[in-house]
């Protein structure tokens, strides 16, 4: 095991990963080419999408997907108009549309899923409602189908922000492709690493065209001759090459980042297989202990990490837990960000409460997460096994 006995993350990387920096550092080309679009078709046909566009981060993503709706021809999303999102996920899950000026709702996530409270979500939709962002929380699928249903026959727009989820699927569709738009993140920690990376898709041609304007500068140059943005190209490359036409930013990838995802897309399902098969030995290693909740299974879930919620009459406090885990080296950490809405950043927002957070108050007080990993942990089990009995038997 490594200086901790149960780290949060490790690297998925062989001599594969390394092999294919060296060739990108041979061939001199070190900014996206050639290996990021090839990586971008294999993961748009992993995900079953028509077209990914990859950048620097999954934060990146998410601006991205947020930029691509605001510039669209036909029902653009406008600053103030308003989009609900879950109580629970990570910061810039909201600060892009903080960034583009929209109205934020925030709606409390259900006690067990911890996804969207279907029941809170159905109650926030009103006329007022432009969009929803779903957010599949630490590799947990939502209930497509019910949220589907609160938006058929509404002009609604559903993206979603799939960072923590890649590999998730519900009745064999993959997350992140429920909505017009999904975003992923290749960080170090999640399923597949790309040192840093994050990729959207879409099956929306124009919105794919924005994207690559939108990730390079705003500028035409990545465009297809023929595109949805700017109808069709000049052949004079002198022209083009400095040609912009919307706000745009550089969220470019690196060429290292495309021939190492290249390799990880590869590896994919047997990685989210094993973190599978580990899932099913937690859940019955915490079936022993009933003072601790945990996530509720939507669909397929890829299992990012493992939560525990630590119930109100469990005789031991989270605190209790984190010293614990701190004592047998289990690295442990916060649920995502816990509750967004306490955070101080928000008075730069406009946003609403919808009714209560009272699950997303509970998870933050009480919630912790352990990483899962693309192997075996049995030993790790044995561990957390350890210092789950040590815990209860202090406390009796």
């Amino acid at each position: 095991m490594s200086a901790s006995n149960y780290p949060l993350a490790t690297a998925t990387w062989d001599d594969a990963e390394y092999q294919a920096i060296q060739d990108v550092i041979a061939s001199g080309m070190f900014t996206m080419g050639a290996k990021v679009q090839e990586f971008e078709k294999q993961f748009a046909a992993y995900t079953g999408s028509k077209y990914c566009v990859m950048v620097n981060s999954g934060s990146s993503a998410n601006l991205l997907m947020i930029a691509a709706l605001r510039f669209r021809k036909e029902s653009p999303l406008l600053a103030g108009e308003e989009i609900i999102v879950p109580a629970v996920s990570w910061s810039t899950t909201y600060h892009p549309l903080q960034q583009y000026g929209l109205k934020l709702k925030f709606v409390d996530v259900d006690r067990d899923t911890l996804n969207y409270d279907i029941d809170a979500l159905a109650a926030a939709v009103t006329d007022k409602t432009r969009a929803i962002m779903i957010v599949n929380l630490l590799g947990n699928p939502n209930d497509f189908e019910a949220i589907q249903a609160i938006v058929a026959g509404r002009n609604i727009v559903v993206v979603e922000d799939n960072c923590e989820s890649l590999g998730a699927q519900l009745n064999g569709r993959q997350a992140g492709t429920f909505g017009v738009m999904g975003t992923y993140s290749a960080f170090f920690s999640h399923h597949i690493s790309t040192m840093e990376g994050g990729m959207v898709v879409t099956d929306d041609e124009e919105l794919y065209h924005i994207m690559l304007s939108v990730r390079a500068h705003g500028w035409t140059r990545n465009l297809p001759k023929h595109n949805k943005l700017t109808g069709t190209k000049s052949d004079d490359a002198f022209v083009e090459s400095f040609k912009f036409v919307l706000p745009g930013y550089n969220l470019r990838p690196l060429e290292m980042s495309g021939a190492i995802g290249i390799e990880q897309i590869r590896k994919l399902p047997g990685l989210v297989s094993e973190r599978r098969r580990n899932a099913a030995k937690f859940q019955s290693l915490m079936a022993d202990y009933p003072q601790l909740r945990i996530q509720k299974e939507i669909g397929e879930s890829s299992w990012f990490g493992f939560s525990m919620i630590v119930e109100p009459n469990a005789g031991f406090s989270r605190e209790d837990v984190v010293r614990v885990f701190n004592e047998h080296q289990i690295d442990v950490r916060p649920i995502v960000a816990g509750n967004f809405a306490k955070n101080e950043v928000l008075r730069w927002f406009d946003y609403e409460i919808h009714g209560t957070l009272d699950n997303a108050d509970e998870l933050d007080r009480n919630g912790l997460f352990i990483g899962n990993h693309h192997y075996e942990l049995d030993e790790q089990f044995d561990l957390l096994r350890t210092a789950l009995n040590k815990l209860i038997k202090a406390k009796q």
